[in-house]
C-alpha cells in the first residue's frame, strides 16, 4: 500500500500554545446539546487557534462491509450490529496549527528513550490550574514536513495523538479523544449505507477527497472539500486518520455473539493501532466507509533510533488525526 510514499516528504516547526474558550451554537438535539460549537486556543505568541466540533447524533448501524462489496477485506466482517451515544466530533483533522501549539508546550527537551519508558526531561511550565502533560521529544527533521499550519498534523505516532488529546483536555475542562473505529465509521457514513457514505457514485468522490487521482501526491489543506452530511470534511483522503482502537484482523469476528452492541471501543490486546479515511495517495477502494488500515512496519523505516520513537513517524505525511469529545 502507498509504495509512492515510501520517498521524501518533510516535518513540523515553529510553536504555538494556550488558553481556551467555548462558543456554543444553535441547538439541534432533544437533551438541549449544540449543534456545534467552536474552541479557541490562545498560543504562546498570542494567536487564537479555534477549532468547530459537530453533535454526531447516536444510532445503530451495521459496522464494516456487506460481503458483495466492492474492494471489501476480510476484516471487514463480518458486520457488526452497533449502537452509538451521541458524541461531537471536530469538522476536520487536526491542523498543523493546532498541534504546534501542543508540542511548544509539552515538547521534553532530551531525545527518546525506549519504547513504554517516559522521558526524564520536564516540560515547559503551565499556567496555574492546568496540569502538565508529559509530551513528545525532539522529531527528526522537519516537523511541519514543509507544509503550513491549515495542513494536517502529519507524523505522529497513536501515543502522540492520544498525549495531544490529553493536553487538550487539560486546557479545556472537556473531555477530548480520539474517535473510536466505530464512531469513525457513524459519523463517515452520516446516515447511508453506500460504500462511499455522500457519494453515490465513486465518480464523484473528488469532489469530496484528496486522493491518488487528484492529489499531486501530497496531503492538502483542511476542509478544501465539500463536507458530508454532518459537516465534516476530509472523511476520506488526505491523511489517515487515528482511531482508539486495536488492530485485530479478526476484531469483529471475535467481537460479540450478542444481537447489538452498544459503544464497542474494539480488541483488549492489539500490537498497533486502526486508522480510518484513506488517504491523499490512496485509491478509491481504501475511501470506502468501512475500509480499515492500520500501522504497519514501513511507517517506522525511517527513524533512526533503536529502539524506535513511541512518538514520531518520520516523514509519514500519511497519518494525522482529528478529535473527538464524550458528551457529558
Amino acid at each position: 500500500m502507498l509504495d509512492r510514499l515510501k520517498t521524501g516528504t518533510r516535518w513540523l516547526g515553529a510553536a504555538t500554545a494556550l488558553c481556551q474558550a467555548t462558543i456554543p451554537c444553535r441547538c439541534a438535539d432533544p437533551g438541549g446539546l449544540p449543534a456545534k460549537f467552536t474552541e479557541t486556543i490562545v498560543a504562546k505568541n498570542g494567536s487564537k487557534i479555534a477549532f468547530e466540533m459537530v453533535l454526531v447524533p447516536g444510532g445503530t448501524f451495521m459496522l464494516g462491509s456487506p460481503d458483495d462489496e466492492v474492494g471489501r477485506k476480510p476484516h471487514e466482517g463480518p458486520q457488526l450490529k452497533v449502537r452509538l451515544d451521541p458524541f461531537y466530533l471536530c469538522t476536520t483533522e487536526t491542523t498543523m496549527e493546532l498541534f504546534l501549539a501542543y508540542y511548544a508546550e509539552t515538547g521534553t527537551g532530551k531525545k527518546d528513550v525506549a519504547e513504554g519508558e517516559m522521558p526524564q526531561a520536564s516540560a515547559p511550565p503551565l499556567p496555574a490550574g492546568v496540569d502538565a502533560v508529559t509530551g513528545p521529544t525532539p522529531v527528526y527533521g522537519d516537523l511541519s514536513m514543509g507544509f503550513d499550519k491549515a495542513h494536517p498534523a502529519i507524523g505522529m505516532t497513536w501515543h502522540n495523538a492520544t498525549t495531544f488529546c490529553e493536553w487538550l483536555s487539560k486546557k479545556t475542562g472537556k473531555k477530548y479523544r480520539l474517535p473510536t473505529e466505530a464512531e469513525w465509521e457513524w459519523a463517515a457514513r452520516a446516515g447511508t449505507t453506500k460504500p462511499f457514505g455522500e457519494c453515490a457514485n465513486p465518480e464523484t468522490l473528488p469532489d469530496y477527497a484528496w486522493l491518488e487521482t487528484n492529489s499531486d501526491r501530497q496531503p492538502h489543506a483542511v476542509g478544501a472539500k465539500k463536507p458530508n452530511a454532518h459537516g465534516l470534511y476530509d472523511m476520506r483522503g488526505n491523511v489517515w486518520e487515528w482511531v482508539q482502537d486495536l488492530y485485530s484482523p479478526k476484531a469483529y469476528e471475535q467481537a460479540t455473539s450478542e444481537k447489538e452492541i452498544i459503544n464497542p471501543v474494539g480488541p483488549k490486546e492489539g500490537k498497533v493501532h486502526v486508522a480510518r479515511g484513506g488517504c491523499y495517495d490512496s485509491p478509491e477502494a481504501e475511501l470506502r466507509s468501512a475500509a480499515r488500515g492500520f500501522e504497519e512496519d514501513w511507517w517506522r523505516m525511517n527513524d533512526p533510533q533503536i529502539p524506535k520513537s513511541k512518538w514520531w513517524l518520520p516523514q509519514m505525511d500519511i497519518i494525522g488525526f482529528r478529535v473527538a469529545r464524550t458528551v457529558e
